[in-house]
C-alpha cells in the first residue's frame, strides 16, 4: 500500500521570487509551498502525498472547496506537490517515527479516478496470485534506490494515461484482467473487445508456455482520450514468464512483441544512466508524446536493460521488488487536474 501520509522531515527551504508569505520546502523527493515560518528545517512533520483524500475534520475544513483532494496546483510559479501540516494532527499517542505511515490513523483514502462502463465489465476473480501487478512507484520516494543504482544503464518508456490490461495463458487457459481483477468475456467489455481485435490469445497459444503480457488500454472512452485516438487498443510494456516467475528484460521484451506483431508503449530514451538527481528525473518527464504530439505525455518509467529485483522495494512495500518505477509529468497533472 502505498504511504499517502507519513512523519517525514523538511530537508531544505527557499524563497520563491516575488512571495513574501509562502516558499518551497523539500519532503523526500517532493516539492510543495508552505506558509513561510510554519517549519524550519530539520523539523518532523506529517506530509501527505497528491492523490490523497482526507476525512471531513475541522482541522483540515480549508480543503473543502477542493473536495478534501491533494492535487498538483503551482502557486507563483512554484510547482507544489503534496502538503504539510505539524505533529499536533496526529493522536497523542501515536508514536513519532520518521517514515512512520500515517495514512490510516488520519483516515486518508486515495483519489481513484472513475471507471467507465466499458471498462467495468463482469467480475471472474481476484486478479491472478501468479502474476505481479502493474504498479510503479514514484521517483519521488526513491532515493535510496538512486543512491545505489546510480549510473546503472536503464531505458525509458512513456508512461500513457489510460487503463492497465494484463492477458495470459496458462495451463491452457486465457484470461483477460483490468488492474485489480479478472474478468469474464463480456461483448461490451474493452479489455476483452481489444483482446479478440489484436487476436491476443491466439498470438499467446503460439508460443507454447505460460506467459502474461501487461499494456495500457487507451483510446476513445478511456481516461477522456487526451491522445486523440480513433478505437481503442492496448500499447504493452511487460512480459512475464509464469513459471520463472520473472519479467523479460528489454531485448527478450522488444524481440517477443516484434514476434507477436503487437505494439509496445514507445520508447523515449535507450541509452540513459540512471542520475542520482530525482529534480532532474522530473524534468525529464517533461515532454510531448510520440503518439499525438501535441499531448503532454503522463510521465515516464525507468527501468534497467537488466532486470533487478531490490530488497529495500519489497521491504517497504513499494512494489514486488522490482527496479522498475515513475516520474510523472507535473505539467500533465497541471493541466488535467491531476
Amino acid at each position: 500500500m502505498r504511504k499517502l501520509a507519513s512523519i517525514q522531515i523538511i530537508k531544505a527551504l527557499e524563497g520563491i521570487g516575488g512571495a513574501d508569505a509562502i516558499e518551497k520546502a523539500t519532503v523526500l523527493g517532493w516539492q510543495l509551498v508552505v506558509k513561510k515560518g510554519d517549519f524550519k528545517v530539520g523539523d518532523l512533520i506529517v506530509f501527505c502525498e497528491i492523490d490523497s483524500i482526507l476525512p471531513n475534520w475541522p482541522i483540515f475544513e480549508f480543503l473543502k472547496p477542493r473536495g478534501m483532494r491533494i492535487k498538483t496546483i503551482r502557486l507563483r510559479g512554484q510547482v507544489s506537490q503534496g502538503i504539510c501540516f505539524p505533529l499536533s494532527v496526529l493522536p497523542a499517542d501515536f508514536e513519532i517515527v520518521e517514515d512512520a505511515d500515517c495514512t490510516e490513523v488520519l483516515e486518508i483514502q486515495k483519489y481513484e479516478p472513475p471507471i467507465p462502463a466499458c471498462l467495468s465489465g463482469t467480475v471472474k476473480g481476484k486478479f491472478p496470485s501468479f502474476i505481479p501487478k502493474t504498479d510503479e512507484t514514484r521517483v519521488q520516494v526513491l532515493q535510496k534506490l538512486l543512491d545505489k543504482y546510480k549510473g546503472e544503464k536503464c531505458y525509458i518508456t512513456e508512461k500513457l494515461d489510460g487503463s492497465s490490461a494484463t492477458y495470459y495463458i496458462k495451463d491452457g487457459q486465457f484470461g483477460v484482467c483490468s488492474r485489480n481483477l479478472e474478468l469474464l468475456e463480456d461483448e461490451e467489455n474493452s479489455f476483452w473487445k481489444v483482446a479478440r481485435q489484436l487476436d491476443v490469445e491466439n498470438k499467446l497459444r503460439a508460443l507454447g508456455k505460460n506467459i502474461a503480457i501487461q499494456g495500457e488500454l487507451i483510446g476513445e472512452g478511456v481516461q477522456d482520450n487526451k491522445l486523440k485516438l480513433r478505437g481503442q487498443t492496448v500499447r504493452f510494456f511487460n512480459a512475464f514468464d509464469i513459471d520463472k516467475f520473472e519479467y523479460y528484460n528489454f531485448t527478450k521484451f522488444n524481440e517477443l512483441f516484434s514476434q507477436l506483431g503487437l505494439e509496445t508503449v514507445p520508447v523515449v530514451q535507450t541509452d540513459y544512466e540512471l542520475e542520482n538527481d530525482i529534480e532532474a528525473i522530473i524534468k525529464k518527464s517533461i515532454i510531448k508524446s510520440k503518439i499525438y504530439k501535441e499531448a503532454w505525455v503522463e510521465g515516464i518509467v525507468i527501468r534497467p536493460y537488466t532486470e533487478k529485483l531490490e530488497l529495500m522495494l519489497s521491504n517497504e512495500n513499494f512494489n514486488n521488488g522490482r527496479v522498475s518505477f515513475k516520474a510523472i509529468n507535473p505539467e500533465f497533472l497541471l493541466k488535467y487536474g491531476e
